[in-house]
């Protein structure tokens, strides 16, 4: 979504559709150089950092449980600051509701591009909508939505859609807007198949998982501490 944005390929798909071969408005920027800023840094987040360095960009990055004592995390307030891109790669909590927020986006560098692959809810969809509308922010890219419960993977392509933010989201040229699909993949399918029955029969044969997460952090909780009433 990240390359698709700052290249322009969904404006040239849809042009070429046309046969139109113009460069006009396609411009887009090199990520390498540019600081990156990672919020969530489980596995999904850390893969994503390894993406990121491939393409030599600078790394900050937050998370509450700092997975190693890389020297790239920071507090939220600098990554928020000093970030060109910020990826969200975090659960959805009490902590985490609207981690992205209008006092938030105010502090982002102007022209800042925001991917949200996570939960929806991790940005307020408002405050997002007239961040962009404002220019503060430069681009959004989209796997999930705050209220998508209502209309992602749905067909409404013959209906009025009754979300007015969603869409003037999807209105905007600089927003890619895409329906929860990050995850849609035949292996990852499989995947999740195996891992669900696997931990069915895991926990009723132990009445444990290694896949328990702790109902705070949201991590796996496989440690002494942490038993099964305090986890989900």
């Amino acid at each position: 979504m990240l390359l698709t944005s700052v290249r322009r390929i969904h404006k040239a798909y849809i042009r070429t559709k046309s046969f139109n071969f113009s460069l006009s408005g396609l411009t887009g920027f090199d990520l390498h150089g540019k600081t990156v800023g990672v919020i969530g840094t489980g596995k999904i987040g850390r893969i994503f950092i390894d993406i990121c360095k491939g393409f030599n960009m600078n790394i900050l990055a937050y998370d509450k449980y700092p997975s190693s004592e890389e020297n790239y995390y920071s507090d939220l307030d600098t990554v928020i600051a000093k970030s060109d891109i910020i990826s969200l790669h975090c659960p959805l909590n009490k902590e985490t509701y609207n981690i992205i927020d209008g006092n938030c986006i105010e502090k982002m560098k102007k022209g800042v591009i925001i991917i949200n692959t996570s939960r929806g809810a991790l940005i307020d969809a408002e405050s997002l909508l007239e961040g962009i509308k404002s220019r503060k922010i430069g681009a959004a890219c989209l796997d999930v939505y705050e209220e998508e419960s209502d209309v992602f993977f749905e067909d409404f392509s013959g209906h009025i859609v009754d979300d007015d933010i969603l869409a003037r989201l999807i209105s905007m040229p600089n927003v890619i807007v895409t329906s929860h699909q990050a995850f849609l993949t035949e292996e990852a399918l499989s995947n999740i198949a195996e891992t669900t029955l696997c931990n069915i029969k895991e926990f009723f044969k132990n009445g444990t998982s290694v896949n328990e997460l702790c109902y705070h952090c949201g991590k796996i909780a496989n440690c002494k501490t942490q038993r099964i009433e305090k986890c989900f």
